[in-house]
């Protein structure tokens, strides 16, 4: 939407106003990232990373995919922190009715709505264990825009005090009233906490001893959060595939949401699985069939590797790894896109792998270091580093 330039109009001008911020926050996410983690304890930080997590999400090691359990929370469960408190106010601009919006989301969807924003169920995350062992998830009922309403209005929060110190100054918690009414960025109770499913891809090739990765550039004209900045692929927020009823406990699985973010971001398949006259057929999908038979032949290894937070957004993702043969990799990733419904895939450049980028220690100190990468991904490039001998020996 283009607000109309009337500097006289207080409606014109706490729009315009909002949208200055809005650009700037999409134009800044990395950098303003790395200076929030500053508001919080240094031993939260996850590798070296600006990602925050407690010490229970993070097992300390790789652990298979099928020791991660999941538990389930029926009605939906209050919050104490919605986004729409007083708190919140300065995130929110001034309506055409002359009052302020009432809540992020709606602000977002008038004035600057990215191509993909739908206020979809969501599976809210309520706990989380892990050991070396195995990890414990609960999660209970969600909606999109609940997290869209804290995590964009902190950050958008957090980028207007930066503006306004005019030397571009981090900001302390002084001048974030509603991050500081959130407290606590990893307490699961004090506000509704949506999660997504983000996956390291890696291509290994057992006779050269080689692995590839597949990394993403989200643009921030399409996607609501993390824009401009680069990500592993795929991420997807954990929610069912359609908010008919039966898709709440057929989509409840680790598993089956990485399956359907390998085929819409990888493979450049719809998000529309027909799931609203009737649950998915995963057992004859032949993507997942085939990928499940990989899994149990030991070509395709998927691991979890814990969860964190980003200290702007306080956003949270799951951190997994998917180690695909090479053959495997090569077969199922045929048609691999260069670009789909949320950014582009990254290409190898002169010096990379055939596909993807090397997974090299040069390669990780780069995205990791000196591109703009999520806190989620930067952690999880790093992690996966830390523990590629488990991970790659098959």
């Amino acid at each position: 939407m283009n607000v109309a330039a009337n500097a006289d109009d207080p409606v014109t001008s706490s729009q315009q106003g909002w949208l200055r911020v809005r650009d700037f926050l999409n134009s800044r996410r990395c950098e303003l990232a790395r200076a929030a983690k500053d508001l919080y304890p240094p031993q939260w930080q996850v590798a070296g990373t600006p990602l925050l997590a407690r010490p229970e999400w993070l097992p300390g090691a790789p652990i298979a995919l099928e020791e991660v359990t999941l538990s389930w929370s029926p009605g939906r469960l209050g919050s104490q922190i919605k986004g729409t408190e007083p708190a919140f106010a300065s995130a929110l601009p001034l309506s055409g009715a002359g009052t302020r919006f009432g809540s992020y989301a709606a602000a977002l969807g008038v004035l600057r709505r990215p191509a993909l924003f739908e206020d979809r169920a969501c599976y809210r995350l309520l706990e989380a264990q892990s050991t070396p062992a195995g990890a414990k998830l609960g999660f209970g009922e969600g909606r999109y825009f609940e997290v869209i309403n804290t995590v964009e209005a902190i950050a958008h929060e957090y980028a207007a005090a930066t503006l306004a110190s005019g030397a571009g100054q981090p900001p302390d918690m002084t001048a974030l009233p509603a991050r500081a009414l959130i407290g606590e960025p990893t307490d699961l109770a004090r506000r509704p906490t949506m999660v997504a499913l983000c996956t390291l891809v890696l291509r290994a090739d057992r006779s050269s001893g080689e692995a590839a990765m597949i990394l993403h550039w989200r643009d921030p004209a399409r996607v609501a959060s993390g824009g401009g900045m680069y990500q592993v692929a795929p991420v997807g927020v954990f929610q069912p595939s359609h908010d008919a009823e039966w898709n709440q406990v057929n989509d409840f699985s680790l598993w089956r949401c990485f399956v359907r973010e390998l085929a819409e971001e990888l493979l450049g398949g719809g998000e529309d699985y027909h799931s609203d006259t009737a649950p998915i057929d995963y057992e004859r999908w032949p993507l997942q069939a085939g990928l499940a038979g990989a899994r149990r032949a030991g070509r395709l290894r998927v691991y979890w590797l814990g969860l964190g937070t980003d200290p702007l957004t306080l956003a949270t993702d799951m951190l997994t790894v998917a180690v695909f043969d090479a053959d495997l990799f090569d077969a199922t990733f045929a048609g691999l896109v260069g670009a789909n419904a949320e950014g582009h895939i990254v290409g190898p450049d002169a010096a990379g792998a055939a596909v993807g980028v090397a997974f090299k220690a040069a390669k990780i100190d780069r995205f990791t270091a000196d591109e703009p990468m999520q806190p989620a991904g930067a952690a999880l490039l790093r992690l996966a580093w830390e523990h590629r001998d488990v991970l790659l020996a098959g």
